[in-house]
């Protein structure tokens, strides 16, 4: 599995360490999920065009995409004219449509 790495040197061995033992049997794929959950690395930030696009793509307006990301219209409109930057939960949720699709959060 691919992944970004961490920011810290330790969890990538214990990723790598997990990925090994996953792979020899000793842990299942439950448990290599909490890894990789645990273990991801940043996400980077999203610029406005990028934000833009991605509700484009969904074909979404800035309510209903304020309201599938649980904030404000009034956040989304600022997002997209530079004035504010997602983050927190936003960013990942963000990150995750743009990675998986709308589909997984509805």
């Amino acid at each position: 599995m691919t992944r970004a790495r961490s920011t810290s040197r330790i969890l990538d061995e214990v990723h790598e360490t997990a990925q090994d033992f996953h792979a020899a049997g000793f842990i299942d794929a439950r448990r290599m999920r909490t890894f990789d959950a645990l273990c991801l690395g940043p996400i980077a930030e999203w610029p406005p065009e990028r934000i833009r696009e991605l509700r484009s793509r969904h074909q979404l307006s800035q309510v209903v995409f304020a309201s599938v990301l649980n904030t404000s219209a009034s956040t989304v409109r600022q997002w997209e004219i530079g004035a504010k930057r997602p983050s927190g939960p936003s960013l990942k949720l963000l990150d995750l449509i743009d990675r998986k699709g709308l589909e997984v959060l509805l």
